[in-house]
């Protein structure tokens, strides 16, 4: 990575990370597709009700890792057990700093022997990446960045998700066959338009489906095909807006702030990490210490695929903390009133509530706001939108155990105070708006079926 500063020297210009990070005028995640094919109302409407197609090609980062050493270096710094971990497998695949806190996920496929791809925001892919080229590992990493940072050409893959209730029947008939019995997250080969399509049995909205993927070259043979095949199963394409709250649905909680910024052991990394490759912090949490918006994978939903089976970056650190987990990950369904009386404050005298943008509501890449019991703070709403298909404003959240029992009401802090200089960020007054905690993944299908799995 080649940039003029590192993360290190912009800490130390800004005076502290948070200061960097708050006024840093990098935007939130860019989903370079159509923003919307019909509506994004519709399109959330039809992953339920029949299915859809989603364009993953774009908006993700590769790191592909091969060698003899490949497998070693991934589970040096994974959480996750790689017992069984075959070709043909996948997983969610996280990775922790030296006192447990999360530095990122992404999905790790198993493409070959000793060979893997590595997908999804760049945080963890960073990680692996800067560790693979400053220790002794026998591996080499091939890097494709989304398109929005890649300098030139397309991607190296198309990536399509196909899921809904409806799409298991547009598979059998674009491939012309029945569908094989795939595990969850495991992988199968199918032949659509001439071409060799792998597909991960996958879901991104907690649904049934399955991820596609080939070289970019197939691309537009095998989506016309499935558009093609689609048609009488209500086969619907989603842009970016819906696309941007499908996380919403199934619990995932795209980008917590990466624990990279503090500590004399990761001195080394930010001295790597170029600034280009960090994000901008939003939202009411106005702590000065940055380690008080760090998370644990605990506090996100990733205990249960937490493994001591091995030895790993910051195990000792995250079997301490296994004990007695702080706080868990929950949805907080907002007060629709008080939803509707922060946006109609666009239309009333002096300063309105920070403008609520719909479907997907951050304004940074990293949203942190406070949410509060009685006025003391017991987590941190994290990521927030509107679900059409319940018609409610939600977040994902960490709330304390002490409070995350569904029925719990609480307060989400909307707003910065004072505001920040951040290009989404306008003239605006903080606003508390009521909440009450629900399950993650909210919708009840995702819950005990998707996420069952």
């Amino acid at each position: 990575m080649i940039s003029a500063e590192k993360l290190d020297q912009a800490i130390a210009r800004a005076g502290g990370a948070v200061s960097l990070l708050r006024n840093s005028p990098i935007r939130p995640h860019t989903f370079p597709v159509v923003a919307e094919f019909t509506n994004w109302r519709s399109e959330q409407r039809a992953w339920r009700d029949s299915c859809v197609l989603l364009d993953q090609s774009h908006h993700m980062t590769d790191l592909y890792v091969s060698g003899p050493d490949a497998l070693r270096v991934l589970s040096d710094l994974g959480v996750n057990s790689f017992a069984n971990f075959v070709p043909g497998k996948a997983k969610q695949y996280m990775a922790v700093n030296h006192e447990g806190h999360l530095i990122g996920d992404a999905v790790l496929f198993h493409l070959e022997e000793q060979a893997f791809d590595l997908v999804g925001h760049p945080m963890v892919l960073d990680w692996v990446q800067y560790n693979l080229e400053t220790g002794d590992y026998d591996a080499v990493s091939k890097r494709d960045d989304n398109s929005f940072d890649r300098c030139a050409g397309p991607p190296v893959v198309y990536r399509y998700e196909l899921q809904g209730p409806t799409a298991v029947s547009v598979l059998e008939k674009v491939t012309g066959a029945p569908v094989p019995e795939v595990k969850f997250f495991n992988m199968a080969d199918f032949t659509i338009a001439g071409c060799r399509v792998r597909g991960l049995r996958h879901g991104m909205a907690g649904q049934p489906g399955y991820e596609l993927f080939g070289p970019w070259e197939d691309g537009d043979k095998v989506r016309d095909a499935l558009l093609s095949a689609g048609q009488e199963f209500g086969l619907a394409r989603v842009g970016a807006k819906a696309y941007s709250t499908a996380n919403l649905e199934s619990g995932w909680i795209p980008s917590p702030l990466p624990a990279i910024f503090s500590g004399e052991k990761l001195k080394g990394y930010r001295e790597w990490l170029p600034t280009s490759a960090m994000g901008s912090l939003g939202g009411s949490m106005d702590s000065p210490d940055i380690e008080d918006y760090y998370v644990t994978p605990y506090d996100v939903g990733y205990g249960r695929m937490v493994s001591f089976d091995h030895d790993f970056v910051g195990r000792d650190a995250l079997l301490g903390i296994s004990k007695s987990p702080r706080r868990e990950k929950v949805t907080l369904v907002w007060n629709s009133d008080d939803v509707a009386d922060a946006m109609g404050s666009l239309y009333r005298p002096g300063p309105p509530a920070k403008y609520i943008e719909l479907p997907k509501a951050r304004y940074a890449l990293h949203q942190c706001d406070k949410v509060l019991s009685n006025g003391t703070l017991v987590g941190i709403s994290m990521d927030a939108g509107y679900v059409a298909n319940e018609h409610l404003m939600v977040s994902l959240a960490t709330v304390d155990i002490s409070h995350c029992r569904p029925g719990t009401e609480v307060t989400v802090v909307w707003g910065e105070d004072p505001n920040s200089t951040k290009p989404l960020v306008e003239s605006h007054q903080q606003v508390h708006i009521r909440a009450s905690v629900a399950p993650a993944p909210y919708v009840r299908f995702a819950r005990e079926g998707y996420r069952a799995q």
